[in-house]
Order: C-alpha cells, then structure tokens, then sequence
C-alpha cells in the first residue's frame, strides 16, 4: 500500500496544528515537519510528546524533518553552528519518532574551490550522520536542481552519499528538482532503495529550465513534468516508501488548508493509476 505524505512547505503559514488537521482529514499517512513550524509551535506553549500523541490520534506519523540548508560547504564555527543545528533538529525527530533528517547542499556563490566540491560536501555528510547516529535518526541528503547550487544532480548527489560512506545518509529526490536540473533515467540505474529516504511530489510551469524557483511548482499533473513516468522508475527500484507533496508555491498558501491537502491527495493518486 502506497503512503502518502504532507510537507508543511505544501500550506505554508499554516501552523503545526493545521498541518495535522489537513493531513489527518485528506487522508495521509505521514508528516513532513518544518523546523519553524516546530518553534513556533513550542514557543507557543506546546509540548513535541502532546503532539505525538495526538499524530497517534489521528493515525500519522512524523517522516522528516526539514531543511538543514546551506549545509556542506562550511567550516571552523560555521560547522560547529551547522552541527549544533543538526543536533536540535535530531531531537526533533527522536522526539516526535522520526527516522530521518533532511539536508540541502550550499551554493555556489558559498564555495571558494569548486573542485572540492564532492570532497567537502562528503565530509560534512559524514560529520552530520555522526551527530545524527547518537539519536538513531538518518540523514536525508536533497538535491537542488538550481544551476547555482553546488549540488543539483542525482548523480552527483548519489556520488556525495557512497563517498560518505556513513549508513545512515541516504538521498532524497525530489521531483521539480530532478527536472529542473536535468537529471536522467540513467542516474536512477542501480540505486538501491534502502538508500532512497523519502520522494516529494510536485510539478513545474512551462518555463525554461533554468527560470525555475520554488515558486513555480505546481500541482501533481498540472504542469510540465513527466511525474508517471518519474514514479514508475522509482517504484521499479524497489521503492516502497511515502511519496510526499512538497510545494512552495504561495498562491496555494491562500487556499483553505484541509482543501488543498485534499486536492494534493487526488493529485498524487492520480499519478498511480
């Protein structure tokens, strides 16, 4: 049975609270947290183990938490800070019971010698997994299809992940970031779908390439992408993980958020039939 899941990007300014409600209503199986969702919820008076529970209540769990950014090209007290931010996201996920953490690479304009890219990139991977064992919780490493993120590939993120060695990094792919940077069906050969963490559902404006942003994804099937042909190489690696809605787009911030985490739904279901 396919799961589904809800990232708290998908509704925007909807809190913590109403992202629960819209999952558990639209019939979803699993959560993606926002970090900011989480503090604000906290410092809102909020307890993570009241929360779990009512994830309990209403049959969901917590999949990930997101985004470590700008997270492999930095160093000295920049790493330290990147390390203790990884540590409070960490506990996050052991609190609310969720297996993985997710990272997104730094940019080009960040990095003072690209050829080390794969090397630094690795290397902050494993540092990251290490803080993330003592809590039992994995590392989801992100791709960016944006030309000038330093990682923005399947392949070259696949890479990143077997040169960091650590057993609990695996990638995530997304499906706007696959298009818009280009990746191939030929990147997915061979990946084992142990190592594949979570899938974000979404799809593109008809836009060149490169013109994309974040803010022109677009439903399931509303755009560009070719998603039932992405989905049907995924799942013949193997993959049986949730395949969750990821967009950022702010027009759908406007929308009445149980609404639009029905309509996500319908959108995802579709793909599979």
């Amino acid at each position: 049975m396919r799961q589904f899941g809800l990232n708290g990007a998908t509704t925007g300014t909807a809190d913590l609270a109403t992202d629960l409600l819209a999952a558990r209503e639209a019939g979803y199986e699993v959560l993606e947290v926002r970090d900011t969702k989480i503090r604000a919820y906290q410092e809102g008076g909020g307890r993570l183990e009241s929360f779990r529970a009512d994830l309990g209540d209403a049959g969901l769990r917590v999949y990930t938490i997101n985004a470590l950014e700008h997270s492999t090209h930095v160093t000295g007290t920049a790493l330290a800070a990147l390390l203790d931010r990884c540590k409070v996201f960490c506990e996050y996920a052991r609190a609310l019971d969720a297996p993985y953490v997710v990272a997104v690479p730094s940019f080009l304009d960040e990095i003072a010698d690209r050829r080390r890219i794969p090397d630094v990139a690795s290397d902050a991977l494993r540092a990251m997994a290490d803080v993330a064992s003592d809590f039992g919780v994995g590392i989801g490493f992100e791709f960016l299809g944006f030309e000038d993120c330093s990682v923005n590939t399947l392949g070259a993120a696949r890479a990143i992940v077997e040169r960091a060695a650590r057993p609990n990094v695996g990638v995530v792919i997304d499906a706007f970031h696959y298009y818009v940077g280009g990746s191939t069906p030929e990147m997915l050969q061979g990946l084992d779908p142990a190592r594949l963490f979570i899938v974000h559902l979404d799809d593109a404006e008809d836009r060149p390439r490169k013109e994309l942003r974040d803010a022109h994804r677009l439903l399931p099937g509303d755009g560009v992408i070719p998603l039932r042909d992405f989905v049907t190489r995924i799942e013949g690696l193997g993959y049986r993980g949730p395949w969750s809605i990821e967009l950022f787009r702010p027009e759908y911030w406007t929308w009445d958020p149980v609404h639009l985490a029905r309509v996500c739904h319908q959108k995802m279901a579709a793909l599979f039939q």
